[in-house]
């Protein structure tokens, strides 16, 4: 639903949020990921999932940072693929907590660890399968003539590329060295 207003000798015409329709359109996937962390939030609090609420502020605190720094580059909001890219880093520093409380001896902090892990990776799109993932490095291989890891760059540039945020890199880069190397 559009709404219109007069600002300034202009006449602006606004969404439901408020949103120019030009701007509405590059920004729906971040927006509704936004979105999401804000509803399920709300959902949350009322459920009373303590757990959860506080995964979820931790989510929604990193993106803030995440949205400082990217003010140094002229952006207001992150990319879609930058809020994925921090929610993939986020899991994989808290695997590595969750490994080190396990062999510390410390499994409570390890399972509330994991549990924050399950909460993050619902907001990730859903991982390629191991097929789809060998496929798809065995023609950006072809596509880039890799032959030894010092290409592995250039593959991975290509998989980021066609894959976009859909790609997990570690796993991508795994198949991609394993592949380079033999």
């Amino acid at each position: 639903e559009m709404s219109a207003s007069l600002v300034g000798s202009e006449m602006c015409i606004r969404d439901r949020q408020g949103i120019p329709p030009s701007r509405r359109a590059e920004e729906l996937t971040v927006m509704s990921l936004r979105a999401r962390f804000m509803d399920d939030l709300k959902t949350a609090m009322k459920a009373g999932q303590s757990e959860k609420v506080g995964t979820i502020r931790m989510i929604t605190a990193k993106l803030k940072d995440v949205d400082i720094a990217g003010r140094a580059k002229g952006e207001d909001q992150v990319s879609d693929e930058a809020v994925i890219s921090m929610l993939r880093g986020m899991i994989k520093s808290r695997t590595e907590s969750a490994s080190m409380y396990t062999q510390g001896g410390r499994p409570e902090l390890a399972q509330k660890e994991e549990a924050e892990i399950a909460i993050i990776r619902d907001y990730l799109p859903p991982d390629l399968d191991d097929t789809t993932i060998e496929a798809a490095v065995g023609e950006a291989i072809e596509r880039t003539d890799a032959t030894s890891m010092k290409d592995m760059g250039k593959v991975m540039a290509a998989l980021k590329q066609q894959f976009g945020a859909a790609l997990d890199p570690a796993r991508a880069s795994a198949v991609v060295r394993a592949r380079l190397s033999a």
